[in-house]
């Protein structure tokens, strides 16, 4: 993997569609689909990891483990959801430092107080400006390579309203980062409020959430508007639930995977996918 990559195809102007994945698997799917990028949703490790919400719950090492483990199965550009930075800008660094040497090309840090909450949950907080802006220099100087880029966050729409949600956006851009995401745009008129204010001037981030608070439209839509980055985060693990509800309702009814399988991969049709003959191949190198 080469986070450079991203980098590069941000400063070409080109459009990143980017995947919610959660572990390796749906990481290297992904990749297999033919994506430019990938988002480690922090929400959908909560999901697939605690069963749980995204409500602060996970923690810089279990995220830090899943990156690493992605990034040592698959190339593509790993944009990973850091949350808060775990903590204060001292946990920042830490956590800029080690999602780095896990492999990630874009790390996303935002600016709510703790407990964190998904940003389509009503009752977030937020911390002060100011901090958040320290928090930012601090991130930005741990990073060993200025092509592991630094994505600021604000979740003030819900909490203090569109103006100051552009106001803190404005001074994070003033702290040098690299990309800008301002969480749970209303409605389009926000959309292209948001494109208008900032996107000559930097990449912004649309944020997809089925059933959450920003409309969502496609990738070539979001472009037209000036976004440059669209992820759908939890669509994977929303996805996936869908799927294993279906699946596990089946057998337990008939007690069989047969009406199943021509909706499943069998045996060797897995093993394709995630490369085990070559794998083996590779093992009898050494026999």
């Amino acid at each position: 993997m080469n986070p450079s990559t991203l980098k590069e195809k941000l400063d070409a102007g080109q459009v990143l569609l980017a995947p919610g994945v959660y572990d390796a698997l749906s990481a290297l799917l992904a990749e297999q689909a033919g994506f430019d990028a990938l988002y480690l949703s922090g929400a959908s490790i909560a999901y697939a990891r605690l069963g749980r919400s995204d409500v602060g719950l996970t923690t810089y090492t279990e995220v830090e483990d899943v990156l690493a483990r992605i990034t040592e199965r698959v190339r593509s550009p790993v944009i990973v959801d850091g949350d808060t930075g775990f903590g204060n800008a001292l946990n920042v660094q830490r956590t800029v430092r080690g999602f780095e040497r896990a492999g990630a090309a874009m790390i996303q840090l935002e600016d709510q107080g703790f407990p964190k909450r998904c940003g389509h949950l009503a009752g977030k907080s937020l911390v002060p400006a100011a901090e958040m802006c320290g928090k930012l220099r601090a991130a930005l100087d741990a990073r060993a390579s200025a092509a592991t880029l630094i994505l600021a966050r604000t979740d003030a729409v819900a909490v203090e309203g569109l103006d100051a949600a552009f106001e803190r956006a404005e001074r994070y851009l003033e702290c040098g980062v690299d990309a800008i995401f301002i969480e749970a745009l209303r409605s389009p008129v926000q959309l292209d409020a948001a494109c208008a204010r900032f996107a000559a001037r930097v990449p912004l981030l649309a944020n997809m959430v089925e059933g959450g608070q920003t409309p969502v439209e496609s990738a070539q839509a979001l472009a037209a508007r000036g976004f440059r980055i669209v992820i759908f985060p939890g669509g994977t693990a929303r996805a996936v639930a869908h799927a294993l509800q279906a699946y596990y309702g089946s057998l337990r009814e008939h007690g069989t995977t047969a009406p199943w399988r021509d909706r499943m991969l069998d045996f060797d049709q897995l093993n394709a996918v995630i490369g085990t003959p070559a794998l083996l191949d590779e093992a009898a190198r050494y026999s």
